[in-house]
């Protein structure tokens, strides 16, 4: 079981690095799947840079969490994760829904609870400054 929750957070992880590096190198690539419309060259800095942060982060957390089997790291992404599936709920009661949104409500719910189980199963010593 914990074998396959660490594969899990790894290839989550994985998943999340490679959106956020991918939001560094070519956002205007990333722009449509994501609902935004940036306006002018500071739309797409502030996306550029922001969305870079949040899935790099996530991701190069979940990444070292499950390689050091370390469930402390992973309360990081649990936030990030978390608050954007908060603040997305908000939206849908307040904004209105619209067509595709249960698809990243999904993907963040599932990313905060597996975080969790990992927080939960996996051993709660600080990580090691040896890579």
């Amino acid at each position: 079981m914990r074998l396959i929750l660490t594969a899990l957070i790894f290839a989550g992880g994985l998943a999340s690095l490679i959106i956020g590096l991918s939001f560094l190198v070519m956002p205007h690539s990333l722009i449509d799947g994501f609902g935004l419309s940036p306006q002018g060259p500071a739309g797409v800095s502030t996306i550029r840079a922001d969305f870079t942060a949040f899935f790099a982060v996530a991701g190069a957390a979940m990444l070292y969490g499950a390689w050091k089997r370390s469930g402390e790291v992973l309360l990081v992404p649990v936030g990030l994760f978390g608050i954007a599936f908060v603040g997305r709920t908000i939206s849908v009661f307040v904004d209105g829904s619209y067509t595709g949104v249960a698809m990243p409500m999904i993907v963040e719910a599932a990313t905060t609870i597996l975080c969790l189980a990992g927080w939960r199963l996996l051993p709660h010593e600080p990580p090691s400054s040896e890579f």
